[in-house]
């Protein structure tokens, strides 16, 4: 459950589902029932209404245990039942925090001045397939540490098991892997290393130093799958990748101390690395492709002498200026309260802003490799950042 707030039993906050047995407009029907505030015997009438050993007030039967409806009560509860089942496992997948995921292939594709197609789907499938793996296994392995920093997360609660989410954790991996080999080889050789890595740090590096440079090895890799899906090559989008890795490695190290009484040292450094990154994604860091496809004015020639699209060296579009400015002013707010006050609270909504500054990154990554293509995908890409955002209010983000 979010937001701090304790359902009942069979229920969860902000309305989401009500208590087990279920309420019809707050009124309670007893052996004696009543109707119109007169109570009526057993064989007695009120207000020209029978009142029987199990009563009727205004209409409505009550049955000996006391459920208003009856069939409708019983029906009602598991319909909440079923909501707080679907609420346990959005949680625990961290659905907002998913529309950060597509901008990782589409980035990918867009390094090498390629068009998505439907393998670049197929690699965004598998990249949110491994993606939720991560988030459902890591879960899995702070469940006891989760029971005292954080009871009301969906394993520690109850609200999930175990076994049930060591299953999906499994399963989504095995779907990821599957997706990328439909995609093709160079996706699959970039999608096994990255399950590897997810799992590692999950079960094994998370708590150690090397933890967040592992977390931003696996952004990286997700864009590269995204390339090597879509053109059969990674190495073009390395720069781009590397961009991404470095900003999941500031968040990733803000997030050590979510829980605990932190240093402004890591919000600083976020800080500082969202300064640098916003001027970084403005100038085109491109590996290129050999010389002998360059002609003198500096621009990548095609096979037919043709300019590629966005392989000229020119100043940043206004387009990628405007979402850098909106990858920094997503993110750097935050980042300077938390600095300021390291204190659990303001921590956790920097590493959510940290998150969320994902989207319009990967749209300036996508806005700079030039062409129209690339200008449209930048934009649907950042139209998912006040989805995801909406979303957040419902679910946690982190």
């Amino acid at each position: 459950m979010s937001d701090g707030r304790v359902g009942s039993e069979a229920g969860v906050s902000d309305g989401w589902a009500a208590p087990e047995t279920g309420v019809l407009e707050g009124k309670v029907g007893s052996e004696a029932d009543t109707s119109d505030g007169k109570v009526g015997s057993g064989a007695g009438t009120s207000d020209g209404k029978v009142a029987s050993g199990a009563g009727t007030s205004d209409g409505w039967a009550a049955a000996e245990a006391g459920t208003p409806g009856g069939p409708v009560g019983a029906v009602t509860g598991a319909s909440e039942r079923s909501r707080a089942h679907v609420r346990a496992w959005a949680e625990l997948l961290r659905l907002p925090a998913l529309f950060t995921v597509p901008g990782d292939a589409l980035a990918g594709a867009a390094a090498l001045t390629r068009r998505p197609d439907h393998r670049t789907l197929l690699a965004i499938g598998s990249s949110c397939c491994l993606y939720e793996a991560g988030m459902v296994l890591n879960d899995w392995a702070d469940r006891a540490e989760d029971a005292v920093d954080r009871p009301h997360r969906p394993l520690p609660s109850g609200r999930v098991s175990p076994a049930a989410a060591f299953t999906a954790a499994c399963a989504l991996t095995a779907a990821g892997l599957a997706l990328a080999a439909r995609a093709g080889r160079p996706a699959l050789t970039i999608a096994a290393p990255l399950a590897a890595t997810v799992w590692s740090y999950d079960l094994a590096l998370k708590h150690t130093p090397a933890g967040p440079f592992v977390m931003a090895a696996a952004r990286g890799l997700d864009l590269l799958l995204g390339a090597a899906a879509t053109g059969g090559r990674a190495r073009p989008a390395l720069p781009s990748a590397a961009l991404l890795a470095t900003h999941t490695l500031a968040v990733t190290a803000l997030s050590r101390q979510e829980t605990r009484e932190g240093t402004p040292t890591a919000a600083l450094a976020a800080l500082a690395t969202t300064g640098a990154l916003t001027w970084l994604v403005q100038r085109r860091l491109a590996l290129g492709p050999s010389p002998d496809r360059r002609s003198p004015d500096g621009q990548v020639r095609g096979r037919r002498g043709r300019p590629e699209p966005g392989s000229a060296h020119r100043s940043p579009a206004p387009l990628t200026a405007a979402l850098a400015a909106t990858y920094a002013g997503t993110t750097a707010r935050s980042y300077l309260h938390a600095s300021l006050n390291p204190s659990p609270p303001l921590t956790q909504q920097a590493v959510g802003a940290g998150i969320r500054g994902t989207i319009p990154l990967q749209a300036a990554l996508l806005a700079r490799s030039g062409g129209t293509a690339a200008t449209a995908t930048a934009l649907l890409t950042a139209a998912l950042a006040p989805v995801a955002r909406r979303l957040a209010r419902r679910v946690s983000i982190t």
